[in-house]
């Protein structure tokens, strides 16, 4: 989910790895946690010793057309705490290279929803804190929202969050064994709204099938956009597929519901008149 501004000058960060921002810190011992620090390190050195690798996967997948645009920006101290203290407990690499033990990874056979793409991670938390028995599996490659989340997650005492780095494909493709998850969400992903670039878009068909693997019976795709013809696609291509069905009886949008919260940024778009579309879809069984 993502909390930054959904329009074509600013794309928010999608799910997929991304590169380092230049000069950000791990070192925050002398700043205050909202001040974004400046670290000068040798070449080779890892940004975040104990953090997320900048390209978890590396060469060991083919390279294809992905759905993210690489943001560089600044981490702030608490950030960058965060990310050094909790990454080794919380934190998951996507490197492609076995299968999760998801029972092993939180601690317990509770529900497991996939969100893709968190933005800040702040709604995040929010629906974590409010349904502590379903654990909850946020993928993004945006560090500072990678250190957010988890900075939140620490001061709110959430056992039910685990942070993902690196690209949801991989991850659902490699690491994640048939019938695993109870839900997915993708709120608010990178619109790509030129012509050109709509088979970068992530809600495709082919994606769709690969998440239908992953996805128990009964399961709740659940899909948020503040782009317009971007929610069309989305309807289309859902309807069409024939592992989902629309909970809507109309065959339309849904109501935001009571648990996705109202970021801070899709408020300021609806004040400008922006439209919000939702998306509930259930996994059916074949």
């Amino acid at each position: 989910m993502s909390d930054s501004p959904n329009t074509p000058e600013a794309p928010r960060p999608a799910a997929t790895p991304g590169e380092p921002a230049p000069h950000a810190s791990g070192e925050a011992s002398e700043h205050a946690p909202g001040v974004s620090v400046r670290h000068s390190r040798s070449k080779g050195e890892p940004r975040f010793p104990d953090g997320p690798k900048p390209d978890p996967a590396g060469s060991h997948f083919e390279r294809r057309i992905r759905s993210f645009q690489p943001r560089r920006s600044r981490v702030t101290a608490g950030q960058a705490d965060a990310l050094q203290r909790l990454w080794p407990k919380w934190g998951l690499d996507i490197d492609g290279r076995g299968v999760i033990d998801l029972e092993e990874l939180f601690g317990n056979a509770h529900p497991v929803v996939l969100e893709i793409g968190f933005g800040m991670g702040e709604a995040t938390a929010q629906m974590a804190a409010a349904d502590l028995g379903t654990n909850v599996l946020a993928v993004d490659v945006h560090t500072p929202g990678q250190g957010n989340l988890l900075n939140l997650a620490d001061q709110n005492g959430l056992p039910n969050v685990r942070v993902g780095n690196g690209d949801a494909i991989i991850l659902l493709r490699e690491m994640l064994a048939p019938d695993s998850l109870d839900g997915l969400r993708v709120y608010f992903p990178d619109p790509w709204p030129k012509k050109r670039h709509h088979k970068r878009r992530l809600i495709q068909p082919e994606f769709l099938s690969l998440a239908a693997t992953r996805l128990k019976p009964g399961a709740i795709v659940h899909c948020a956009t503040d782009w317009e013809p971007y929610a069309e696609q989305m309807l289309e291509v859902l309807t069409a597929h024939p592992d989902f069905e629309n909970t809507q009886a109309d065959g339309g949008f849904a109501p935001r519901p009571d648990y996705r919260p109202l970021t801070r940024f899709e408020g300021q778009g609806l004040d400008k008149g922006h439209v919000v579309n939702d998306l509930l879809f259930r996994r059916v069984q074949r």
